[in-house]
């Protein structure tokens, strides 16, 4: 796992070279939605995709983590279906679906089921290079591609992509100093229960690094965002809570109403726990701030396998899932 997190960057490199060839067929119909079906580390991808691009695409953009298409899909709907083994059961659902709608159907994935329907079926796809034994370590090619496609549909500027590349060359400049922290972070989250918070156009990178906590050092760990939590679980902070450790990942440029009550909910949680920490982004566009504290929480979250004797790779509980799922 530690060799794939390292990959990162380049991975990214990679995808951009990749996301520069896609090119769509004609639609019968002008897109007015987007729709992007993933589950895992292509689901997550979809969430990074949909912060990436707020601010730029002007259609609205649905996310789904599950087994069904939504009603209102139809023909002027942009559809990605991304899977990087290309078996996802709950994506080939889904793409089963999508066909009767009329929708513009994109997949992304290395191989497998999904690749074979969408050349059967004459549709556009992105196939990203395979081998990978942890789909999660290859979001880099789904994030990408996902652009790339909505690039293609001309939804998105061409200058996003060059934060992509940005992200890159901070990523394997800052390799040495990310780790150093990352050890750190690891050693104050061992034998604590992780808590992390953010604003809330930084939700995919809270995400992340819950998945990746969870899948990689095997514990628990749950996230919320900013202003939405000042609704909500900031009443829950009540109790004295030393087996919790709170992380705050921050950017100099959150809104600054947002900043001010991370100031305040900061003063209060540490009433609580006095394990807390503060990780700000490093970068100029969100892309690049984004993917900076996805890598410091990739390499955290190994690290703490390693404090926990734990295979990152491992993933039996979940394989044993799919086999039960398979006898039905």
């Amino acid at each position: 796992m530690d060799k794939m997190i390292a990959r990162f960057p380049a991975q990214l490199e990679e995808a951009l070279l990749i996301a520069e060839k896609i090119t769509l067929k004609k639609h019968s119909a002008p897109f007015r939605s987007v729709f992007i079906s993933g589950l895992g580390g292509s689901g997550i991808g979809g969430g990074f995709v949909q912060d990436f691009v707020r601010s730029t695409c002007k259609l609205p953009i649905v996310v789904s983590k599950g087994y069904h298409a939504p009603a209102w899909i139809n023909k002027h709907t942009l559809a990605i279906c991304s899977s990087y083994s290309g078996n996802t059961e709950e994506t080939l659902s889904t793409f089963e679906q999508l066909l009767q709608t009329g929708a513009k159907i994109v997949c992304i994935a290395s191989g497998g089921k999904l690749i074979e329907l969408a050349k059967e079926h004459g549709l556009d796809y992105v196939q990203v290079p395979g081998g990978w034994s942890s789909p999660r370590a290859c979001m880099g090619y789904s994030i990408v591609a996902q652009l790339g496609v909505l690039r293609a549909a001309k939804l998105i500027p061409g200058k996003l992509f060059g934060n992509v590349a940005a992200a890159h060359k901070l990523l394997t400049r800052d390799l040495a100093a990310i780790q150093k922290q990352a050890h750190k972070i690891a050693g104050f989250l061992q034998g604590k229960t992780p808590v992390i918070y953010c604003a809330d156009q930084m939700e995919a990178v809270a995400v992340r690094w819950r998945q990746q906590i969870n899948e990689n050092a095997k514990m628990l760990c749950w996230h919320h965002v900013i202003p939405e939590m000042n609704h909500n679980e900031l009443v829950g902070w009540r109790d004295q809570r030393p087996d919790v450790a709170v992380i705050w990942l921050r950017n100099r440029d959150d809104f600054n109403r947002t900043s001010v009550r991370t100031d305040i909910n900061k003063d209060i949680v540490e009433h609580y726990t006095h394990t807390s920490i503060e990780l700000w982004s490093k970068g100029k566009s969100l892309i690049e701030k984004a993917f900076y504290l996805v890598h410091l929480g990739d390499w955290t979250s190994v690290y703490l396998a390693e404090l926990r004797n734990v295979d990152p790779v491992e993933i039996k509980v979940i394989e044993f899932l799919k086999g039960e799922l398979a006898k039905v």
